[in-house]
């Protein structure tokens, strides 16, 4: 059974939390906007080396990963949108990392790696399609003086079954998270038997 006890976030630990945290940044410094989503919503694989984490030093280790570079993408390009998007990008990759996380720490087989990382693209995809309905669009709608109607209108620019704002959710939001978690998902089974030794020094 996993408790945070079993975690051992010694100064070691937190060193190499930190290289993560850095590379994670960097990564989500090369985000991009995707086909089918309006531009707001920025492509990018930093939940990676939080995963990796997750898994190689315990579920807090991702959610720390998940803050630290979320606090270092506010010091180097700031927030346009009033702190909101890193608030809630971290919630939801921490939500990610940690259920993902939980699922290998009970048992580190490669079937509770996938099952965890399944379950926690499912939990993400419905957190932040939850946020972003009843909070985050609304209040940055609210904070820029936006209309939603015009937030819809920038879906529906670059996606034919955007309509409304709940398709917004249901044909941006739901889809593009599950792409990010598949992929993210994907390229962290490909590199993480070869980094993780690495992380266990």
């Amino acid at each position: 059974m996993y408790t945070l006890k079993k975690e051992n976030l010694n100064t070691k630990t937190m060193v190499k939390i930190s290289v993560l945290s850095v590379i994670a940044l960097i990564l989500m410094l090369l985000d991009f906007p995707l086909w089918f989503t309006p531009t707001f919503l920025k492509f990018d694989i930093s939940d990676v080396p939080a995963l990796i984490g997750s898994f190689a030093l315990g579920p807090m280790a991702g959610v720390l990963v998940q803050l630290v570079k979320n606090l270092l993408n506010l010091l180097v390009e700031g927030s346009g949108t009033g702190g909101v998007g890193e608030f809630a990008n971290f919630i939801v990759g921490s939500i990610f990392v940690y259920t993902a996380g939980l699922f290998y720490y009970r048992e580190k087989t490669f079937k509770n790696a996938i099952i965890g990382m399944a379950v926690g693209v499912l939990v993400m995809t419905v957190s932040i399609s939850l946020i972003n309905y009843y909070f985050m669009i609304p209040f940055y709608a609210k904070l820029f003086g936006l209309p939603i109607d015009k937030i819809v209108a920038m879906g529906s620019a670059v996606n034919k079954y955007v309509v409304d704002f709940k398709t917004l959710i249901l044909y941006a939001v739901v889809p593009f998270n599950l792409f990010k978690g598949i992929v993210v998902t994907l390229v962290t089974l490909l590199i993480y038997k070869r980094v993780s030794p690495l992380l266990h020094k």
